[in-house]
Protein backbone atom coordinates (compact mmCIF):
# COMPACT_ATOMS: atom_id res chain seq x y z
CA UNK A 1 0.00 0.00 0.00
CA UNK A 2 1.57 3.57 -0.78
CA UNK A 3 1.38 6.04 1.53
CA UNK A 4 0.91 10.20 0.33
CA UNK A 5 0.74 12.71 3.61
CA UNK A 6 -0.88 15.85 2.89
CA UNK A 7 0.04 18.42 4.62
CA UNK A 8 -3.23 21.32 4.24
CA UNK A 9 -1.64 24.54 4.91
CA UNK A 10 -3.86 27.86 4.31
CA UNK A 11 -2.88 31.47 4.29
CA UNK A 12 -5.93 33.09 6.22
CA UNK A 13 -6.59 31.90 9.73
CA UNK A 14 -8.88 33.74 12.05
CA UNK A 15 -6.81 33.76 15.24
CA UNK A 16 -3.70 33.33 13.47
CA UNK A 17 -2.86 34.78 10.02
CA UNK A 18 0.07 33.58 8.09
CA UNK A 19 0.99 31.32 10.91
CA UNK A 20 2.67 28.64 8.23
CA UNK A 21 4.76 30.94 7.50
CA UNK A 22 5.53 32.04 11.16
CA UNK A 23 9.51 31.63 12.23
CA UNK A 24 10.20 28.82 15.13
CA UNK A 25 14.03 29.55 15.07
CA UNK A 26 15.19 29.81 12.13
CA UNK A 27 12.51 27.59 10.09
CA UNK A 28 9.17 28.49 9.19
CA UNK A 29 6.38 26.36 10.83
CA UNK A 30 5.54 24.33 7.76
CA UNK A 31 8.75 23.77 7.23
CA UNK A 32 9.06 21.91 10.38
CA UNK A 33 6.30 20.20 9.59
CA UNK A 34 7.27 19.06 6.21
CA UNK A 35 10.66 18.03 7.83
CA UNK A 36 8.88 15.76 10.43
CA UNK A 37 7.27 14.02 7.99
CA UNK A 38 10.28 12.81 5.87
CA UNK A 39 11.19 10.95 8.75
CA UNK A 40 8.43 8.63 8.61
CA UNK A 41 10.05 5.72 6.54
CA UNK A 42 6.28 4.26 5.67
CA UNK A 43 5.12 7.45 3.85
CA UNK A 44 6.09 7.60 0.25
CA UNK A 45 5.65 11.13 -1.20
CA UNK A 46 4.93 14.06 1.22
CA UNK A 47 2.93 17.17 -0.30
CA UNK A 48 1.76 20.81 1.56
CA UNK A 49 -1.52 21.89 -0.10
CA UNK A 50 -2.23 25.60 -0.14
CA UNK A 51 -4.06 27.66 -1.66
CA UNK A 52 -1.84 31.11 -1.56
CA UNK A 53 0.94 31.77 -3.32
CA UNK A 54 3.38 32.94 -1.21
CA UNK A 55 2.98 29.53 1.12
CA UNK A 56 3.62 28.12 -2.39
CA UNK A 57 6.90 29.69 -3.37
CA UNK A 58 8.44 29.51 0.62
CA UNK A 59 7.65 25.89 0.14
CA UNK A 60 10.11 25.78 -2.88
CA UNK A 61 12.74 27.31 -1.38
CA UNK A 62 13.70 24.65 0.93
CA UNK A 63 12.69 22.09 -1.26
CA UNK A 64 9.45 20.79 -0.60
CA UNK A 65 6.54 19.64 -2.62
CA UNK A 66 3.74 21.38 -2.57
CA UNK A 67 0.42 22.22 -4.76
CA UNK A 68 -1.88 24.74 -5.29
CA UNK A 69 -5.64 23.60 -4.40
CA UNK A 70 -9.13 25.63 -4.51
CA UNK A 71 -9.72 28.94 -2.02
CA UNK A 72 -12.96 27.37 -1.29
CA UNK A 73 -12.49 24.35 1.06
CA UNK A 74 -14.47 24.60 4.07
CA UNK A 75 -11.56 22.00 6.10
CA UNK A 76 -8.11 20.86 5.67
CA UNK A 77 -9.88 17.34 4.78
CA UNK A 78 -11.28 18.80 1.46
CA UNK A 79 -7.68 20.46 0.52
CA UNK A 80 -6.63 17.04 1.12
CA UNK A 81 -9.39 15.04 -0.93
CA UNK A 82 -8.35 17.36 -3.61
CA UNK A 83 -5.09 16.60 -3.50
CA UNK A 84 -5.21 12.46 -3.48
CA UNK A 85 -7.77 13.16 -6.76
CA UNK A 86 -4.90 13.76 -8.98
CA UNK A 87 -2.56 10.95 -7.10
CA UNK A 88 -4.58 8.01 -7.33
CA UNK A 89 -1.47 5.94 -7.43
CA UNK A 90 -1.48 6.06 -3.67
CA UNK A 91 -3.94 4.02 -1.62
CA UNK A 92 -3.27 5.80 2.27
CA UNK A 93 -3.70 9.62 2.62
CA UNK A 94 -2.68 10.74 5.66
CA UNK A 95 -3.64 14.67 6.65
CA UNK A 96 -1.14 16.10 8.86
CA UNK A 97 -1.81 19.30 10.84
CA UNK A 98 -0.23 21.87 9.31
CA UNK A 99 0.21 23.72 13.00
CA UNK A 100 1.67 20.87 14.76
CA UNK A 101 5.97 21.98 13.99
CA UNK A 102 6.80 19.32 16.69
CA UNK A 103 4.90 16.42 15.47
CA UNK A 104 6.84 13.19 15.95
CA UNK A 105 7.50 10.45 13.11
CA UNK A 106 6.35 8.06 16.37
CA UNK A 107 3.07 9.62 16.01
CA UNK A 108 2.20 9.72 12.58
CA UNK A 109 3.32 5.92 11.87
CA UNK A 110 1.15 4.76 14.46
CA UNK A 111 -1.64 6.58 12.75
CA UNK A 112 -0.99 5.01 9.81
CA UNK A 113 -0.58 1.41 11.12
CA UNK A 114 -4.60 0.43 11.67
CA UNK A 115 -4.49 1.19 7.84
CA UNK A 116 -2.05 -0.86 6.66
CA UNK A 117 -2.47 -3.88 9.21
CA UNK A 118 -6.03 -3.93 9.09
CA UNK A 119 -8.25 -4.79 5.73
CA UNK A 120 -11.55 -3.30 7.25
CA UNK A 121 -10.06 0.00 9.05
CA UNK A 122 -11.29 3.13 7.03
CA UNK A 123 -9.96 5.86 9.08
CA UNK A 124 -7.70 6.12 11.78
CA UNK A 125 -6.67 8.62 14.38
CA UNK A 126 -4.17 8.93 17.61
CA UNK A 127 -5.13 9.79 20.73
CA UNK A 128 -3.25 10.54 24.12
CA UNK A 129 -3.96 9.91 27.70
CA UNK A 130 -4.89 13.17 29.73
CA UNK A 131 -2.94 13.60 32.56
CA UNK A 132 -3.76 17.33 33.89
CA UNK A 133 -7.24 18.14 34.91
CA UNK A 134 -6.33 21.65 33.12
CA UNK A 135 -6.60 20.00 29.44
CA UNK A 136 -9.72 17.87 30.85
CA UNK A 137 -12.04 20.52 31.81
CA UNK A 138 -10.19 22.46 28.46
CA UNK A 139 -13.69 23.02 25.63
CA UNK A 140 -10.36 23.42 23.76
CA UNK A 141 -9.20 20.07 24.15
CA UNK A 142 -11.04 17.40 22.12
CA UNK A 143 -11.91 14.30 24.24
CA UNK A 144 -12.87 10.73 22.31
CA UNK A 145 -14.37 7.34 23.67
CA UNK A 146 -13.74 4.60 22.09
CA UNK A 147 -15.20 0.77 22.18
CA UNK A 148 -12.85 -2.33 23.19
CA UNK A 149 -11.58 -2.67 20.01
CA UNK A 150 -10.61 0.90 19.55
CA UNK A 151 -13.06 2.48 17.46
CA UNK A 152 -13.80 5.51 18.34
CA UNK A 153 -17.39 6.02 19.55
CA UNK A 154 -17.72 9.82 20.21
CA UNK A 155 -15.42 13.05 19.89
CA UNK A 156 -16.60 15.96 22.52
CA UNK A 157 -15.24 19.48 23.46
CA UNK A 158 -16.88 18.62 26.79
CA UNK A 159 -15.10 16.14 28.85
CA UNK A 160 -16.44 12.55 27.94
CA UNK A 161 -17.39 10.48 29.93
CA UNK A 162 -19.23 12.20 32.74
CA UNK A 163 -18.98 10.36 35.86
CA UNK A 164 -21.70 10.10 38.31
CA UNK A 165 -21.32 10.60 41.96
CA UNK A 166 -17.67 11.30 41.97
CA UNK A 167 -16.25 15.09 42.75
CA UNK A 168 -14.70 16.31 39.33
CA UNK A 169 -11.41 16.54 41.35
CA UNK A 170 -11.36 12.46 41.28
CA UNK A 171 -12.24 12.18 37.71
CA UNK A 172 -8.97 11.74 36.63
CA UNK A 173 -8.14 9.04 39.17
CA UNK A 174 -11.39 7.29 38.78
CA UNK A 175 -11.69 6.97 35.13
CA UNK A 176 -8.82 7.02 31.81
CA UNK A 177 -9.62 10.23 29.56
CA UNK A 178 -8.15 10.54 26.04
CA UNK A 179 -7.43 14.01 24.02
CA UNK A 180 -8.06 13.54 20.48
CA UNK A 181 -4.48 14.34 18.51
CA UNK A 182 -6.26 15.41 14.98
CA UNK A 183 -4.25 13.36 12.64
CA UNK A 184 -6.11 11.40 10.44
CA UNK A 185 -5.09 8.61 8.37
CA UNK A 186 -7.86 7.48 5.15
CA UNK A 187 -8.08 4.76 2.49
CA UNK A 188 -8.41 7.04 -0.48
CA UNK A 189 -11.73 5.91 -1.72
CA UNK A 190 -12.96 6.86 1.80
CA UNK A 191 -11.91 10.46 1.77
CA UNK A 192 -13.32 11.08 -0.95
CA UNK A 193 -16.18 9.64 -0.57
CA UNK A 194 -16.38 11.79 3.10
CA UNK A 195 -16.12 14.89 1.04
CA UNK A 196 -19.30 14.39 -0.61
CA UNK A 197 -21.45 14.43 2.81
CA UNK A 198 -23.32 16.56 3.95
CA UNK A 199 -22.81 18.83 7.40
CA UNK A 200 -24.72 16.80 10.04
CA UNK A 201 -26.81 18.31 13.53
CA UNK A 202 -23.51 16.91 15.87
CA UNK A 203 -21.05 18.40 13.46
CA UNK A 204 -23.18 21.68 13.81
CA UNK A 205 -23.62 21.31 17.38
CA UNK A 206 -19.89 20.73 18.19
CA UNK A 207 -18.21 21.98 14.91
CA UNK A 208 -16.30 18.83 14.86
CA UNK A 209 -16.45 17.31 11.39
CA UNK A 210 -15.33 13.55 12.03
CA UNK A 211 -18.63 13.70 13.84
CA UNK A 212 -20.34 14.01 10.50
CA UNK A 213 -18.31 10.88 9.38
CA UNK A 214 -20.00 9.04 12.59
CA UNK A 215 -23.17 9.93 12.00
CA UNK A 216 -22.98 8.90 8.38
CA UNK A 217 -21.67 4.99 9.66
CA UNK A 218 -18.33 5.53 9.05
CA UNK A 219 -15.71 3.70 11.18
CA UNK A 220 -12.68 5.64 12.91
CA UNK A 221 -9.93 3.63 14.55
CA UNK A 222 -8.04 5.24 17.36
CA UNK A 223 -4.34 4.36 17.78
CA UNK A 224 -2.72 5.55 21.54
CA UNK A 225 0.71 7.79 22.05
CA UNK A 226 2.06 8.46 24.60
CA UNK A 227 3.80 11.63 22.91
CA UNK A 228 2.71 15.29 23.46
CA UNK A 229 1.72 17.83 20.59
CA UNK A 230 2.27 21.03 20.62
CA UNK A 231 -0.20 22.67 17.93
CA UNK A 232 -0.05 26.39 17.21
CA UNK A 233 -3.76 28.08 16.97
CA UNK A 234 -2.58 31.49 18.34
CA UNK A 235 0.67 33.78 18.51
CA UNK A 236 0.12 33.24 22.23
CA UNK A 237 1.08 29.49 21.50
CA UNK A 238 4.04 29.83 18.91
CA UNK A 239 5.67 32.04 22.16
CA UNK A 240 4.83 29.10 24.26
CA UNK A 241 6.72 27.10 21.90
CA UNK A 242 9.52 28.76 21.44
CA UNK A 243 9.87 29.11 25.39
CA UNK A 244 9.41 25.22 25.44
CA UNK A 245 11.92 24.35 22.82
CA UNK A 246 13.86 27.03 23.82
CA UNK A 247 13.69 28.64 20.13
CA UNK A 248 14.31 32.49 19.21
CA UNK A 249 12.53 35.09 16.56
Amino acid sequence: MKVLAIIPARYASTRFPAKALALIGEKSMIQRVYEQVLKVGIVDKTIVATDDDRIFKHVQTFGGAVEMTSENHPSGTDRCAEIAERHPEYDCIINVQGDEPFIQPEQIERAVRPLLDGNNIQISTLAKKINTEATLFNPNVVKVVFGATGQALYFSRQTIPFIRDVQETAWLEAQAFYKHIGLYTFRRATLLALTKLKESRLEKAERLEQLRWLEHGYKIQVALTDLETQGVDTPEDLERIKELYNLEN
